[in-house]
Parts: structure tokens; sequence; C-alpha cells
């Protein structure tokens, strides 16, 4: 008998600013749906997709959901086939974790299907092959914190070892994006083989320092840590309005302010839900004043990550 079962895989904000590769942050929200269902003819198969304007591959061979169930039952020895149906809510090359998302869902419905033989966080190694497919290089700011939830630090990618970090309950996040896309291959090209000293100093006390600051829930400190000196400097290029956002959350008063993973969304976090409310509203306006359409959303760190939903 076929079994079918419903799985949420949320966005994620990789980097956090002064983590380039190290940080990710799992939200509650927006989010990829994922139907991942038993079938008969020992084949992964993606029988559907939904949002993508007809643009992601059903061959499960190049899809990042199909890849990490595939790297899944190779683990187990298994032939057991599935049929993959997603619904991508997160809009492609965003800088929201798009392809983790729909990867992270699909690999827990699996593993969920075939009895849970992994504990969660055993899943990320099979995640970390689709990540390649992604990006043209394995790395875990999105898929870890996807499947996990909660701030997750990325020790080391081969074999992937993490850690989690504390987040304030209370802290919002807000996202931005504007109506254009970049590919994070593309963004990871504009990259600087070598950087100044000087700058790997400064980040290195920053990444430190805002460590520090979630342990010590001071927010004060974490505000002074959150300014990259490596990557965003050079992606920035590649967001319309970037400054005027940048500008704008310093005049609000936000906790930090800076680009999602390789962009183009970009996101602040705020102290209260007033505040972020107050962000949203002036992002919107900035890119409505030079002509750039946008979505946003003002969300909360996620507790749990990926989530069974029916």
């Amino acid at each position: 008998m076929e079994k079918s079962i419903k799985v949420y895989g949320p966005a994620s904000v990789g980097n956090v600013i002064v983590g380039f590769d190290v940080l990710g942050l799992g939200l509650e929200k927006p989010g990829d749906e994922v139907i991942i269902q038993t079938n008969e003819s020992r084949a992964i198969r993606i029988s559907k997709i939904e949002g993508d304007e007809g643009r992601l591959p059903k061959d499960a061979d190049k899809n990042t959901a199909g890849i990490a169930v595939q790297t899944l039952l190779r683990k187990l020895n298994s032939n057991q086939g599935f049929d993959i149906s997603l619904k991508k809510n997160l809009p492609l090359g965003s800088g929201m974790g798009s392809s983790a998302a729909s990867a992270v869902a699909a690999v827990v419905g699996a593993n969920e299907l075939l009895g849970n033989p992994f504990k969660k966080e055993e899943l990320l190694p099979f995640l970390m092959e689709s990540e390649k497919v992604a990006s043209g290089t394995a790395h875990g700011d999105n898929i870890a914190p996807a499947l996990l939830g909660g701030l997750i630090m990325i020790q080391q990618n081969s074999p992937v070892k993490i850690h989690r970090l504390p987040f304030p309950e209370d802290i919002f996040v807000v996202l931005v994006k504007p109506n254009v896309e970049v590919l994070t291959k593309q963004a990871r090209m504009l990259l600087k083989e070598q950087v100044p000293l000087n700058n790997v100093v400064s980040q290195f006390s920053n990444l430190g320092s805002f460590i520090a600051s979630l342990y010590e829930n001071n927010i004060d400190m974490m505000r002074a840590s959150l300014t990259d000196y490596i990557a965003e400097p050079v992606r920035a290029i590649m967001i319309p309005g970037y400054q005027l956002i940048k500008d704008a959350a310093i005049e609000l008063d936000a906790i930090g302010c800076g680009i999602s993973g390789s962009g183009p969304t970009m996101f602040a976090l705020a102290n209260s839900k007033k505040q972020a409310e107050a962000l949203e509203a002036r992002f919107n306006l900035e890119f409505t004043n030079i002509n750039v359409g946008c979505i946003s959303f003002i969300t909360k760190a996620s507790k749990t990550g990926a989530t069974i939903i029916g």
C-alpha cells in the first residue's frame, strides 16, 4: 500500500552578515511544501512542481530534492521508489535558501516513510550532496538551519559538523526581496580570492563578538558586531537599492541589516513587532521610490526547522 506525507521546508538566512558560509538562521516562514509518496516503480520521480514557472528540472538526478532522497536511499542500499511533488513558495534565486528548503522537506519525508532510520541531524550529509548542484559547492549554512531550525554554526562541511547557537526568541526578522534574481553560483564568482588582512581581522572580531552577544543576550554588542567586510561589499552591486535599505535600517535603529545569503533578499533584525512593521513599510517604500517591485515578510527564527504537516 502506498503511503504519503506532506512536509514543510522553511526559508533560511545564510551567512547572517558576519558568518560567510559558517552561520545560517532558519525561519518560521516563508517555506516550501513537499508531498512525497512511496511507489512500486523503484524509481525517484519528480511528479509535479508548482510555483517555479517551469524552470526547475523534473529529472530527479538534477533536482535538489531528488538528489537528496537518492543519496539517502544509496546509504540504506534501498530500492524504494518515491514520487515527489514540490510547491515552491520561495522565489528562485532569492537568497532565502529555496533549493535547500525543498530538499530538506523531501529528505525528511522520505526518512519518515522509511521508518526514521536516521535522526534528523544525520540527514545533513545527504543534503550536502544536493547543495553541490544548487550552488556549485557543498556548504551547510542553508540546509542545516532549514532542517533543524534556529541559528546554526557550521564547523566544517566535509564531513559536516555543526553547532546550535542560542538566538533571542523576541527578535523579529524582516525580509525584503526586490524583483531581481541572483544565482548563488554567480554571486560566489564575484568573491575575491584574496582579502586584505585588516578586513579579515575585523571580520573575525565581529563574528566572535556576535557569538558572544548571543550567549550574553547583549543586543548592543550584537548591533555593534553586524558588519560584513568580506562578501557583502562585493555583492552589494547586484542589489538595486542596497544602500537605501541599509540607511533606512540604521535610521530606524534595527539591530542589524544585511544581505540574506547571496541575495538579492535583504533582511533586518528588529527588537519588536512594531519596529519590524516600521522596517518592512520603509523597505517597501524605498523600493517603490526607485521603481523596483518587491515582496516582504515579517517572521521569527524557527524552533523546529522542517516539519511534517500532513
